[in-house]
This record gives structure tokens, sequence and C-alpha cells, in this order.
């Protein structure tokens, strides 16, 4: 009687459909011994669709769902993404990187060591990685013909949102057996214990189910309304709520950038994304420190600086409002929330589709076959998700609060009393000891100690080792450096640029 058997999942867009693919995928059979999947969809709710940029574990989970790669390179105008790029954080003029390829295995505290006695007018990044000497050049991260979701370089996307969620609508319905209802809720059912029974909806009636999956978007139609369980606000630690979005058309054969470029300007960054056919823009502001007319003035100068035919007044724009922070709990009874439901940040380091893959993923592997066991599941989902957003908070805080800038928004990042008591207690600590593992215990870290350290010393941050330090097997770590070096020039030769590579595919 306590069996879960038919699923329901409200809301659409990337959250709903990268989750009704995972799960799916995952539990295939829709007979007796399986399980039911519903899609319910709002067909006058519009999708915010500026997540457009990805993390690497985007290829293994289309790979699990078995959707080809160049079909979905195709099909979402996608384009390899291998890097973040920062200008301008630290003082108006500089400029780093925050590459996926990882550096060899060595200890971080080694590689640290080494950057500082061996070369360090070369940036960390560029020191440890060829990934950054790629970009540069805008190269692809894999050779024509290699096999799909294999690369020479560890790779994610660039995409349209949009046409994402097209495509894994259309696959989950057609491929993995999701049943697609376009019908708006309007009133949700408790059952006698407080679970969730069913939903009702004008176009479609009742639909009952034993898991409620919410991915209804900020609004949080099932565990915000419903529930009722409110939201951690953290804008007195990231300041920035508003995003002015346009989509700048880019000229047929024009180099593609191999990162998601983000430059700071007076009171917020702007990202800049490259697509096959146009560069998405956005320019991200706090209105504490920036009103919408300047906001529009700053961005129009920005495409015009970097080089696009159109400005702001021939391309449609829209204005985003936002405020980060994350539901006090994300799992409740029988109901949990996946996407902007659980939780919004700023579109730093694309963090908001990797948290869809590792909460549907989550929810996948651990699916409760009975009633009886969701309640531990919930305790130990809400766990380990509020140690997420934790970490997602600081590491995204953490480009702020080395800055070197004079305006008022950068001071006030600075400002010890705008950061968490654990970031600017591992700042105290990291100036005398490299970001390690013991700062990033858990299994599964959103982000491990190298991101750190690239953004730590791309802002200037340096740590000071004790005299006697010495690595733990420098005959290895030199052999690894070499490596590296060798590895710019053979990436160099043999690789193609995005361009070619993706307009070879299509051809």
């Amino acid at each position: 009687m306590n069996a879960i058997k038919r699923v329901v999942i409200v809301g659409g867009g990337t959250a709903g459909w990268l989750t009704a693919g995972i799960l799916a995928s995952r539990h295939p059979r829709r007979d007796e011994q399986g399980i039911s999947i519903t899609l319910v969809e709002s067909p006058d709710t519009p999708t915010i669709g500026v997540g457009e940029g990805t993390w690497p574990t985007l290829r293994e989970s289309l790979e699990r769902i078995g959707i080809s790669e160049h079909e979905f390179i195709r099909r979402c105008d996608a384009s390899f993404k291998q890097a973040s790029r920062f200008d301008g954080w630290r003082n108006g003029t500089d400029s780093y990187y925050h590459p996926f390829t990882p550096p060899p295995e060595e200890q971080p505290v080694d590689l640290y060591a080494a950057w500082r006695s061996l070369d360090p007018d070369r940036s960390f990044a560029d020191f440890v990685t060829p990934q950054v000497a790629a970009c540069d050049r805008h190269l692809a991260p894999k050779a024509p013909g290699l096999e799909e979701y294999r690369g020479a370089l560890n790779y994610a996307y660039h995409l349209d949102a949009g046409k994402f969620a097209e495509m894994l609508r259309e696959h989950s319905t057609e491929k993995l057996g999701v049943t697609h209802l376009s019908a708006h809720v309007t009133s949700i059912e408790a059952a006698d214990n407080g679970d969730i029974a069913a939903i009702e909806t004008k176009q479609a009636g009742r639909i009952e189910g034993d898991f409620f999956i919410d991915c209804t978007g900020m609004r949080s139609l099932l565990l915000g309304d419903h529930y009722g369980v409110a939201s951690n606000d953290v804008s007195d630690r990231l300041f920035n709520d508003r995003a002015l979005v346009v989509q700048a058309p880019v000229e047929e054969g024009s180099p593609i950038a191999s990162q998601t470029i983000g430059t700071a300007h007076s009171a917020g960054w702007i990202w800049d994304i490259g697509l096959p056919t146009r560069r998405g823009i956005g320019f991200v502001y706090s209105s504490r420190y920036l009103d919408e007319e300047k906001a529009a003035e700053g961005l129009d100068a920005y495409l015009k600086k970097s080089g696009s035919k159109s400005s702001l007044k021939d391309l449609k724009s829209r204005t985003i409002p936002f405020k980060s922070g994350w539901r006090e709990r994300f799992f409740e009874r029988n109901c949990v929330a996946i996407g902007l439901s659980a939780g919004f940040v700023e579109p730093l380091e694309a963090s908001a589709i990797v948290t869809i893959e590792l909460a549907a993923s989550f929810v996948a592997d651990h699916f409760p076959g009975d009633r009886s066991a969701m309640d531990v599941l919930a305790r130990r989902f809400n766990r380990s998700f509020s140690y997420r957003w934790d970490r997602i908070e600081d590491f995204l805080k953490l480009h702020y609060v080395l800055s070197e800038r004079d305006e008022p928004y950068w001071k006030d990042n600075v400002d010890p009393a705008s950061m968490s008591d654990t970031l600017a207690g591992s700042l105290d600590f990291w100036r005398v000891s490299p970001p390690s593992l013991i700062d990033f215990p858990q299994a599964e870290e959103m982000f491990p100690a190298i991101s750190y350290q690239f953004i730590l010393y791309g802002m200037g941050f340096r740590s000071e080792l004790p005299g006697s330090y010495r690595a733990i097997n420098p005959e290895r770590l030199i052999k690894d450096l070499k490596h590296i070096a060798q590895a710019r020039d053979v990436f160099a030769r043999q690789l193609p640029t995005n361009r070619k590579w993706l307009d070879d595919l299509r051809a």
C-alpha cells in the first residue's frame, strides 16, 4: 500500500525535463514492476531561459539519458565551454581563468609551491593546466572523429536553454516513456497524513501521485506555497539582484570563445557566452548601487567595446529580477523541490543547471521504493543540499572579497561583515596554508580545492609557506609539469578551433 509508483513532476523547463530524463533513464520500467512519470507543465508560464552555461557534469547526464552529443550540439545551438575567464575583477585591468581541466594529481600545496618557485610570472592556471593556452586560441577541446562525450581537455557546453528544454521534452516522452500533460495547476490536495495526494488542474483534472517533484520555478508552488517552506535570503552577502539580458547576433565564421567571459563593472559584472549564431550577454548588477538607466548605458557601452555590430536599442532586452537564496528545506514529506523552486544565486560560475543534475541524480539513484523510506531520504537530501548551497555561496563570494577596485559596491564586498564566518576563517587560514583536501571533506564537494586556488591566485592572493617545506614527491611533480608544457604545444598544433569543429559537424 505504501509503494511509490506514481511520480508527478510539476513544471517543465530545464529543471523539469532534465529531472524527468535522469529519473526515467535510471528507472526505465513502466509496467506494474516500475514507476509512472508524469510531467505537468502549465501552457501559459514562460521559462526564464538564461541558463546558457553548464558544467562538465552535463556530459555524463546527457550520456546517461541516452542523447547523442552530436544531436545535442546541433539541436541546442551549443558550443564548447572549457573555462570561465574573469576580466577586471581585481583592479579593472587584470584577467584570469578558472579552467575545467584539473592539474596533475599532486597535493594542492605542492602545485602552489612549485609555481611560486619555478614560474611566478606565469599565471597559476596557465602553470598547472594546458587549458588556458587552448582557450586563448579559441580551440575546441577535442579533435574531429573523437568519440562522443570524450575530449583531450575537460569541457562543458554553452547552449540555447529554450532549445535544450524542448529537446529534453521530446526525448523523454518519445524514448523514455514520460507522460506530458499541458495543464495549469489550480489547487493542491493534501492527504490525511500531510502528504500531497493530488494536484487539481484546469485542463487535465485531478492528477494523483505518490511522489511529487516541484519544478515550478521561483514561485515554488508545492514546497513554498503549499508547505510554506521559507527561503534563506543571502542578499546581504551576494549583493546582485538584477540582470539585463540581450542576445547579440554574430557574423558567420567569427571566432567562438572557449570560455564564459565575466567582465567586472562598477556595480557587478557582465556575462558573455558565445554560441555559433549569437552571443548571450547579461549585465548583472545590484539595484542598491546602480539604477536601470545606468545599467542600460553600461550594457550598451559593453556591446560597442566588445565588437558587436548591434547597439542596445537594436536588440530585444529584458530585465530579470532575482534574489539570492535557497529554501530552508528542499524535501518535505513526499515532495522535493529541484531547480529554481529550491533556490537561486546569481549566475556566476553557472551553478543553476548543475544543481538540477545533482538533485535529480540523488533522487534517481536513491529512489524510495516505499513511503516508509522517504522521511530518511528527505533528511539526507536536506543535509546534503544545505551543505552544497552554503559552499556555492562561499565560492561565489570569494570572487569579490579580494578586489582592489575602489567603487562603493566593491569596497562593501570586501568588508568581512559581508561574508560568512566560514569563508572569513578560511581566508585567514589560507594565508599561511594553501587550500587543500582538509578544507573540503565531503565526498562530493561542489568545488574542489583547485577551484579555490584558481580564484585566489587569479585575484592576487598569496599563501606563505614555512621555509622548511618540501614537496612529497618532487621528481614526479617536475615530470608532471613538463608534460603540461608539452601538452600546450601539442594541442596548439592538433586541435581545431571551436568554429571549425562546430561548422564541420553541422556540415
